[in-house]
């Protein structure tokens, strides 16, 4: 059985500079440098440790937000903690980094090691990134196969690193959409959800079009595969050579330059 995930009130607003900005968000994130802890009283304790992290982490994820453009996007972050049972040597420098193959989205760690005391340590706090921003939110049932509309969803706050699923924050890309498997109310409208739809078949008659500065060339050709909207297609031309485009609606491709 699916549960609907955690979601708060809808906070109307001016929304969405980038749609895709949970992504931008990783990246910037993954290749975060190293901070050199300054001033650390008592930094070896399970306190200042996790202070630490939390120095390290906040401005990061504030800067790369920042970036990306993703405003609409507001993160928290969740340190965890060692275990007390452990009892660390003490050291005159700890350097905060992020351990590699990990990326602050959701469930991660933040490595914390010794680089100058009588024992080298390295130990990971446990750290849980949101980030809470607007998304569409279905409102009933919607079975597999079915073409979404707008009402089917109502915009809500949701935390979109509780998924890797890309979410659909633009109702331009879910509208008009198929359901690629049953979903229920409570869903927030996520990349793998959808699947566009399929607007001719293999063999068809399209206009293929080119257009730069000052020109715009059009000449009719047959499809090789089938088509979906915003999806690329191979196109045989009158002159029988094949090219590639993008299908912009049921009889039309657009080439790119």
């Amino acid at each position: 059985m699916t549960h609907p995930p955690h979601r708060r009130p809808a906070t109307r607003q001016p929304w969405l500079r980038c749609a895709r900005a949970w992504l931008c968000v990783l990246a910037a994130l993954g290749g975060a440098g190293l901070v050199q802890a300054q001033a650390q009283p008592q930094a070896d304790s399970a306190a200042g440790l996790e202070q630490l992290a939390r120095d390290f982490l906040q401005p990061s994820l504030d800067a790369s937000l920042s970036r990306s453009g993703a405003t609409a996007l507001r993160p928290e972050v969740l340190i965890g903690s060692l275990d007390r049972r452990l009892r660390l040597a003490p050291c005159a420098r700890i350097e905060p980094h992020l351990p590699p193959g990990m990326r602050l989205w959701g469930r991660s760690r933040i490595g914390l090691r010794c680089v100058d005391g009588p024992t080298r340590w390295n130990v990971f706090l446990p750290v849980t990134v949101r980030a809470w921003g607007p998304a569409w939110v279905l409102k009933r049932p919607v079975a597999a196969g079915e073409t979404l509309t707008q009402d089917a969803a109502e915009l809500s706050e949701i935390d979109w690193a509780e998924q890797n699923a890309q979410v659909l924050a633009n109702p331009a890309l879910w509208v008009g959409q198929r359901a690629a498997f049953a979903l229920q109310p409570g869903m927030a409208l996520r990349q793998h959800m959808v699947r566009p739809q399929q607007v001719f078949a293999a063999g068809a008659q399209v206009r293929v079009s080119q257009s730069g500065s000052g020109f715009e060339v059009t000449v009719i050709g047959q499809t090789l595969g089938v088509g979906h909207v915003g999806q690329p297609v191979r196109v045989r031309l009158p002159n029988g050579s094949v090219v590639s485009g993008v299908v912009r609606d049921g009889q039309s491709v657009e080439l790119s330059l």
